[in-house]
């Protein structure tokens, strides 16, 4: 073929004339693979049809892009394809000698790029012989952009039909003796440089479609060490052979030979380094050996599930470990990059005031929030207080944080008597706030009244006073996060403290007196708890709007969104617009996801509420209200600390059962005001969010940025480079991508290592063979007990609150909750909770509820399906799913909008 540089229209040009850039007009595949070339792996020959060629016949046959799939699909696999271009198809095949066999692969534009790999989406022909079958294949291919699976992927992953081009590649065949595919970091665990390889004999389709049990090899990419290996169909142990080397020690009734030798694995592994140096990121490799053992690589493409690695750091260069902070608030999606950068303007500020040791830093991955713990794990007594605070954080932590602890690269080190007591003073509370503690203890009324002090000085400090400048807004959003929201909310901390400590006091007191849970049920229908008053306000609007048949018909008929816009045009009917108007005026702060400035609230966007309010007015039972369910509570945990302390009076004398009272009865005064430092956490977000808008404003008629919102997708130091004139659309539009990707992730690390290794994916994956829950019954997943009681009920899935149906005794299966699922748990039979502990928001609701309640149950949103009939034992901690009972007529998908 001739080798000058390709021309602006051509139809078909040699893989070696294929440049990085050259995407648009060859797509993912081939435009990989040119890359290849040029750095000189082995790859074999061949040549492009490019979009040019496709665009031309597609157009010619009609093809819309918005019309039917099915109808593009049949034109394209029937189109007439130009003179001109059967010519050069047919002289680039011919150099590639007479009638050999090539194969025959579809490369998008849209394919094999980072954020979406389209693997498998498109089609592939082998073994391909002769022109007419060469010329078939490529329409075929071109077709395979319109299948239904393609169409849904493209879907699924925003990209937009009109905007896809799809070229084809053609290569020759290899007679594979042996293929497979390489990941260059492990897609499992996440660990990067950690090879992993799956080899089959022959070519290795079989082996990508699934088709034969392959060969396994993990590598240690540094050193060439095979770190695991399994055979086939039958696992296999190494162990030395004479002269040195492995050899593989067969199980019995092996069925065949390994396919690879360690020669040929380790010079994989190189080959697989040298990819994912050229394109600087972790690479999917296919492969294949040819009869003479040469390697050969038939495509490489970004692995695109892997978690991103944490920010870099400046220390050691040794293994981090880093805590997902985003989990331990309940919150699985992405941050906004303005809703990041507040917390690390806010935890800076919380280890300045002394809330903990400054190398305890938080970092970024992925868009959420991480907090580097290796100082702790690598301390006897940072382990042991990161595990104490993870049984009441997050349960599943604390198995992951004992598995860590066994990794060499965590080993305890030593430290010097007086350095570790300044690290534990520096870990301590300020001696400030345990002051304030002590004394809430002793006089709660009072505790409670230096709260509303508290209020009035943090309401003045967040006023900001004309004339106001888009700079001077910034100003003081800054000052604001890194100075005084941090000390506002310690000075609230108190009351709720001083409750768990009288409840921790009592617990030491009663001792076995007490039987699991039943210290649970005295927090019951806290006072004090902003939240529960929130969602009894929301059902008291909901009895208003109960009352008035126009507003019943409006809220029960239309779809939410659309009666969020007629609220805010004032056309509701008056019963319904002004009662809903009332909630946001003391509610609308508050939304899913709260603690992410960038979130728009319920008084922006009020279509959640609005859709909970109308599951509300379905609720008929009157034994069912919220209202009177909230009352049995208060007065059920009032009979048990009566029962309590005459138990412990019994059995110890009258005295002691009296300050056995005491302490529950003072643990109930204020133990409720636990959700109250977040509430005016979130107050204050609300204020300084409105301040970001003005900003936004600004910066959208000046054209910096595109859209107002889009202020959130900048940092405060960025927005003033914006203010003095900066066009920042470019990367606004580029950190709008990578949060639309991120929205779309489901599995984040609770505990993720410097490396990319999710550490409770390596921790399964290790255990993986060896039943961790062998004593269980089968259907019976495990998780940390929240509140007590056992309900049985049909699971309802659910995602994300926005739009979620709860029909009332449903149990509500959920990845984690904030203050914004509550309105939810009125109706629900029960939950459970991939996240937390049991003192986790949704654990401490579902108590205040009284409904069960079981956390930190892994994947309960996969292995539990909407219509499934499950079992949860909020004492035990377990829920049993038996999915031989789901109705018929019960949808198994699940709710909530995110894949």
């Amino acid at each position: 073929m001739d080798e000058q540089p390709p021309r602006p229209g051509d139809t078909v040009i040699s893989l070696a004339r294929v440049e990085a850039g050259m995407v648009l007009e060859v797509g993912g595949k081939a435009a990989n693979l040119g890359v290849l070339l040029a750095a000189g792996l082995p790859v074999p020959p061949g040549f492009c049809v490019t979009t040019a060629a496709y665009r031309q016949v597609a157009a010619a046959a009609g093809v819309d892009p918005s019309g039917p799939a099915e109808q593009s699909r049949s034109r394209l696999a029937s189109a007439a394809v130009p003179a001109d271009t059967v010519s050069a198809i047919l002289a680039a095949y011919a150099t590639l000698g007479e009638d050999a066999p090539v194969a025959v692969r579809s490369s998008a534009t849209a394919e094999d790029l980072p954020e979406a790999s389209f693997a498998g989406q498109l089609d592939t022909y082998l073994n391909v012989v002769g022109t007419d079958a060469l010329a078939d294949a490529v329409r075929r291919c071109w077709a395979s952009l319109w299948t239904d699976r393609a169409v849904a992927y493209r879907a699924d992953h925003g990209v937009d039909h009109g905007s896809v081009g799809i070229a084809v590649v053609v290569q020759k065949m290899v007679d594979a003796q042996v293929a497979g595919v390489m990941f260059t970091a492990n897609p499992l665990t996440g660990r990067r440089k950690e090879m992993v390889i799956d080899a089959a004999p022959g070519l290795g389709e079989a082996l990508v479609s699934g088709a034969v049990n392959p060969d396994h090899y993990r590598v240690d990419a540094a050193t060439g060490e095979i770190l695991e290996r399994s055979q086939g169909y039958k696992p296999v142990q190494s162990r030395p052979a004479p002269g040195g080397g492995t050899r593989l020690v067969h199980r019995e009734g092996g069925a065949r030979q390994a396919c690879l030798t360690d020669a040929q694995v380790r010079s994989l592994a190189r080959v697989g380094a040298r990819a994912e140096e050229l394109y600087g990121e972790p690479q999917d490799v296919e492969w294949a050996i040819d009869p003479a053992g040469g390697i050969l690589v038939v495509q490489s493409r970004p692995i695109t599930t892997l978690f991103p690695l944490p920010e870099p750091d400046n220390h050691d260069g040794r293994t981090r470990a880093y805590l997902c902070a985003s989990l331990l608030q309940g919150l699985t999606r992405p941050l906004t990059p303005m809703g990041l950068a507040s917390f690390t303007l806010m935890s800076n500020s919380y280890r300045s005031a002394g809330g903990g040791p400054a190398a305890y830093r938080s970092t970024q991955a992925g868009m959420r929030m991480f907090v580097d713990v290796t100082s702790l794990l690598r301390s006897k007594g940072g382990r042991r207080s990161l595990r104490r605070a993870m049984k009441v954080a997050d349960a599943r932590s604390v198995d992951v944080l004992a598995y860590l602890a066994d990794d060499p690269r965590f080993t305890l080190t030593r430290a010097p008597r007086l350095a570790s007591l300044k690290a534990e003073l520096r870990a301590s509370p300020p001696f400030g706030l345990l002051g304030n503690v002590l004394r809430a203890m002793a006089n709660p009324a009072s505790a409670l009244e230096r709260v509303r002090e508290s209020d009035q000085e943090m309401d003045r400090m967040l006023v900001l006073p004309g004339p106001v400048s888009g700079a001077r807004r910034l100003d003081f959003v800054e000052r604001v996060l890194t100075t005084e929201i941090t000390p506002a909310v310690m000075r609230v901390l108190p009351p709720a403290a001083a409750g768990y400590l009288w409840l921790g006091l009592a617990r030491l007191l009663l001792g076995r007196l007490a039987q699991p849970g039943e210290l649970q049920a005295v927090l019951r229908g806290l006072p004090h708890n902003v939240t529960t008053e929130m969602d009894l306000e929301l059902w008291r609007t909901a009895t208003v709007i109960r009352q008035d048949t126009d507003s019943v018909r409006a809220l029960t008929g239309d779809d939410p969104q659309i009666l969020a816009g007629r609220y805010f045009a004032g056309t509701l009917p008056a019963v319904c617009q002004g009662a809903l108007s009332s909630f946001l005026a003391r509610y609308g702060h508050r939304a899913v996801a709260e603690i992410d400035l960038g979130v728009p609230r319920w008084g922006e966007d009020p279509a959640h509420i609005i859709n909970v309010l109308a599951n509300y007015l379905k609720l008929a039972d009157p034994e069912l209200a919220p209202d009177r369910i909230f009352q049995r509570a208060a007065e059920t945990a009032d009979a048990k600390v009566a029962e309590l302390a005459a138990r412990a009076a019994r059995s110890r004398g009258k005295l002691y059962g009296r300050i056995v009272a005491h302490g529950l009865r003072r643990a109930r005064e204020t133990a409720g005001m636990r959700e109250y430092p977040k509430f005016r956490l979130i107050t204050a977000f609300a204020i300084l969010r409105g301040q970001l808008q003005q900003v936004g404003a600004e910066l959208a008629d000046a054209g910096r940025i595109a859209a107002p919102e889009d202020v959130f997708f900048l940092d405060l130091t960025e927005a003033r480079v914006a203010l003095r004139g900066a066009d920042l659309r470019g990367p606004v539009a580029e950190r709008r991508r990578s949060y639309q990707r991120e929205l779309r992730r489901r599995r984040i690390p609770r505990l993720l290592l410097s490396d990319g290794t999710d550490v409770e994916a390596a921790m399964a994956a290790a255990r993986a063979g060896s039943s961790a829950n062998g004593k269980l019954q089968p259907g019976t997943l495990a998780g940390a007990p929240a509140s007590a009681g056992t309900v049985t009920g049909k699971a309802r899935v659910v995602l994300d609150p926005a739009g979620a149906h709860l029909e009332p005794g449903e149990i509500l299966v959920a990845p984690s909750t904030d203050p914004g699922w509550t309105p939810l748990f009125m109706t629900a039979g029960a939950l459970v909770m991939e996240m937390g502990g049991p003192i986790s928001h949704g654990a401490v609701v579902a108590r205040e509820y009284g409904i069960p309640a079981v956390v930190g149950v892994p994947d309960a949103t996969v292995r539990i399906r909407t219509g499934d009939t499950v079992t949860v034992d909020g004492a035990a901690g377990t829920v049993v799913v038996d999915t031989s009972l789901a109705s018929d007529g019960v949808s198994r998908a699940s709710d909530g909008g995110l894949p």
